[in-house]
């Protein structure tokens, strides 16, 4: 695997590890064991949490995965015949080890010409939505996968790979112990689902107060929050829609719910800066990651909006709360200067999706599709702007 060389050095801020079947279980205390299983359905493996058997991803096992990028041409032109996921994915690949272990893709990245790397959990983005009525079970789980992460990735790779630990926030108290967990082993970047935070019986922000020993922590540790694309468990708002009580299925789209899809990261964004976190943490770094950037423009005009008309239920100028500690990796197919003309230079990352079947074959070919940008904003979106959120 190679791609055309950068000019400027690359940081990735979006490529993704497959896990292993263990990686939910193998330091899952016994009592505990239960509650993720793999089953047979059909002759195929397929994953249950809490006894209810998902189908978020096709194969939960990894064994055999899409191509990556095999969707290039579907997100370059679209799909004018109307052609089925599986059409568009075309022929699958057997799993290689650089999807599933640090010195194989330090290896890889060498290949594609990618210096470093932010590494995101895949099937890890369904826990959390289908745990939500057990907080306690939540927190085990995820510390559970934290352990697996650490002892097969680390979080610091060869000061290259910087795979991401989930933190979970129903109970703040262990959120902080996680937090403080994975910061002595190294963590540089969190992962943390954009979705309201459940708890027993109700739901509620991660922007409200309740929260700010946590974001305190955060800061202290001047870690990178990374809110990337996840099940934000939003089915249940298009399920009243249509009557339905289903799973959310990422391959399996539909109409109806594509056209809201990003609500739930203009939600988070939204929270973030109404209820406060960022105004009374304003040296927090966040940074949205596969979530598009087609609710940008929209959000600035609601925000401007609601400022223009009630300014007294502000702290300050949201829209300069926003360009302070807002980063955006959004789709390598998106209009990346329209994004800094919204946002700034300084807040745009470029994320390749790595080995995933929507993101590029060949990382490094981005930075020649790149043309409408300045050369010194070309090399900040390429690498800069992340070396200066992580820097060496």
């Amino acid at each position: 695997m190679t791609s055309s060389p950068s000019p400027y050095p690359i940081f990735d801020a979006d490529n993704h590890m497959y896990e292993t079947e263990d990686a939910f279980t193998k330091f899952l205390p016994e009592q505990y064991r239960s509650a993720v299983r793999y089953v047979e359905v059909d002759g195929r493996t397929k994953i249950a949490i809490k006894g209810q058997i998902s189908e978020y991803i096709p194969n939960p096992t990894f064994s055999v995965v899409a191509r990556p990028g095999a969707q290039e041409d579907y997100f370059r032109r679209g799909n004018p015949e109307g052609k089925s996921y599986r059409e568009l994915v075309g022929k699958p690949m057997r799993s290689i080890p650089a999807f599933r272990e640090p010195e194989a893709r330090l290896k890889l990245l060498d290949e594609q010409g990618v210096e470093r790397t932010l590494m995101f959990p895949t099937l890890a983005s369904l826990l959390e939505e289908r745990m939500r009525d057990d907080p306690q079970l939540t927190h085990v789980v995820i510390h559970a996968l934290n352990q697996w992460m650490h002892e097969t990735w680390s979080f610091d790779y060869e000061n290259r790979i910087f795979a991401t630990p989930v933190i979970t926030l129903p109970i703040v108290d262990k959120a902080i112990e996680e937090l403080e967990w994975v910061v002595e082993r190294g963590a540089r970047a969190i992962l943390i689902r954009p979705a309201p935070v459940p708890t027993y019986g109700y739901s509620r922000s991660f922007g409200l107060p309740e929260f700010d020993p946590f974001w305190k922590k955060v800061v202290e540790a001047d870690i990178l929050v990374g809110f990337h694309s996840s099940d934000s468990g939003y089915n249940r708002y298009t399920d009243d829609w249509e009557g339905a009580n289903k799973e959310y299925l990422p391959f399996k789209p539909e109409a109806f719910r594509l056209v809201n899809q990003w609500r739930p990261i203009e939600d988070t964004v939204s929270s973030l800066i109404c209820h406060g976190t960022l105004t009374r943490f304003p040296q927090l770094k966040i940074a949205f990651v596969e979530n598009g950037a087609s609710w940008v423009e929209p959000l600035i005009a609601s925000l401007k909006n609601v400022y223009k008309k009630g300014p007294q239920m502000f702290e300050e100028d949201p829209i300069t709360v926003l360009r302070r500690n807002v980063h955006i990796s959004p789709f390598w197919e998106d209009d990346m200067s329209k994004l800094v003309d919204l946002l700034g230079e300084d807040r745009v990352l470029y994320g390749s999706d790595y080995p995933h079947p929507e993101g590029l074959a060949e990382p490094a070919s981005f930075a020649a599709e790149l043309t409408n940008v300045s050369e010194e904003v070309k090399a900040k979106i390429l690498g800069g702007n992340m070396s200066r959120l992580i820097p060496v």
